[in-house]
C-alpha cells in the first residue's frame, strides 16, 4: 500500500513540475485526458521501480563522491535516475523527454522538494511503528 502512495505522489510531482518547466515534456498534448492520467501513472511507476532498484546501487556506488561534496552528488544521482526513466519510458512508447541535462536536475530538484512536502502532509514518508 506504502508503494501505491509513492507512485500517486511521483505521479503528482511529476505532473506539476511538467506544468512548471517548460523544458520537460510529459506524456501527448494532445491527448484524451484518461490517456495523459494513464501515461502519467505509467510513467510515475518506472521512476519508482527505478529508484526503488537502481538508485540504492548507484548511491552505494558513489558513496565516497557523495561524501567528499556533502551529498550534493545526489542531485546528479537523481539526475541521472530521470534521465533513464527517460530512456526507459520511450523504449515502451512513453513520452518523458528533457530538453538537457540541466532541465532534468532542475526537474529532479523540483520533483524531490514536491515529494517530500506531499509526503510530509499525507504521512506516506512515516514508518509504520511495529
Amino acid at each position: 500500500m506504502r508503494f501505491l502512495g509513492h507512485i500517486l505522489v511521483t505521479g503528482l510531482a511529476l505532473w506539476v513540475t511538467a506544468l512548471i518547466l517548460p523544458g520537460m515534456h510529459l506524456g501527448d498534448d494532445s491527448a484524451s485526458l484518461l490517456t495523459q492520467v494513464l501515461t502519467i501513472g505509467a510513467i510515475a511507476l518506472i521512476v519508482a521501480l527505478i529508484n526503488l532498484i537502481v538508485k540504492p546501487i548507484l548511491s552505494l556506488l558513489t558513496l565516497p563522491i557523495t561524501c567528499v561534496t556533502l551529498g550534493l552528488f545526489q542531485l546528479v544521482i537523481n539526475t541521472l535516475m530521470l534521465l533513464l526513466a527517460s530512456w526507459v519510458s520511450a523504449l515502451v512508447g512513453l513520452t518523458l523527454e528533457f530538453d538537457s541535462f540541466w532541465w532534468a536536475l532542475l526537474a529532479g530538484i523540483i520533483i524531490g522538494i514536491l515529494s517530500a512536502i506531499v509526503e510530509a502532509v499525507t504521512g506516506l514518508g512515516e514508518r509504520a511503528e511495529e
